[in-house]
């Protein structure tokens, strides 16, 4: 899918989901919504699929999420692959950092679910509008990439949840193998996922 923020100028920023982070709703100890949990804060998160949830993070940060099915239940955007508007993205990100930083590659604009957020200029007032109808920030399908294959997709544990027990190695973050703009890589995770694939292929040998 791809992420489009359409400014007040009538800009369009453009960026594909390339990796994501899963929340599971009540069971799930890493999640805002952990043990069925409500509050001010994560009151999208039990709104209808497709409602957004933007929460700050150390006080100055954004995170943008996604609800989904299930009981507040909702998927983190972790990074994106700038497709429109990299220039206008460039200005945005170099607006809340420190003067005389260096330039940011292409690759580095989103690649983290807070600078996404200062890419597109997601907003705090974001929160609980409805994905699917909004007229300033929607997900549109990605005719480059109409389908994924299970292959490409690197299933590993969530960033910054090591504190919540069996829920911090449970591979509920998705990227896309070999793409330069996922924030992190995570290698064990990358080489069970060939060993298995090559396993299939020995399997698929032997029988042919």
């Amino acid at each position: 899918m791809v992420l489009v923020r359409k400014l007040s100028d009538g800009t369009e920023l453009r960026g594909r989901v390339v990796e994501t982070e899963a929340y599971l709703g009540g069971e799930d100890k890493a999640s805002h919504s952990a043990g069925g949990k409500r509050t001010e804060r994560n009151t999208a998160m039990f709104m209808k699929p497709g409602t957004i949830y933007v929460y700050p993070i150390y006080g100055i940060h954004l995170c943008m999420n996604v609800s989904s099915q299930g009981e507040g239940a909702a998927v983190l955007l972790r990074s994106l692959e700038p497709l429109s508007g990299q220039d206008v993205m460039r200005g945005l990100r170099a607006a809340k950092r420190k003067a005389g930083a260096k330039i940011l590659k292409e690759k580095e604009l989103c690649n983290g679910p807070s600078k996404l957020c200062q890419a597109l200029d997601i907003l705090r007032s974001f929160d609980r509008r409805d994905l699917a109808t909004d007229a300033e920030v929607w997900l549109e399908g990605d005719p480059e990439r109409e389908t994924v294959s299970a292959g490409e997709v690197v299933s590993a544990p969530r960033i910054g949840v090591e504190s919540h027990g069996e829920w911090a190695t449970k591979p509920l973050r998705f990227y896309l193998r070999g793409h330069p703009c996922v924030s992190v890589l995570n290698r064990d995770a990358e080489r069970q996922m060939q060993s298995s694939t090559d396993l299939q292929n020995t399997e698929m040998e032997r029988t042919v």
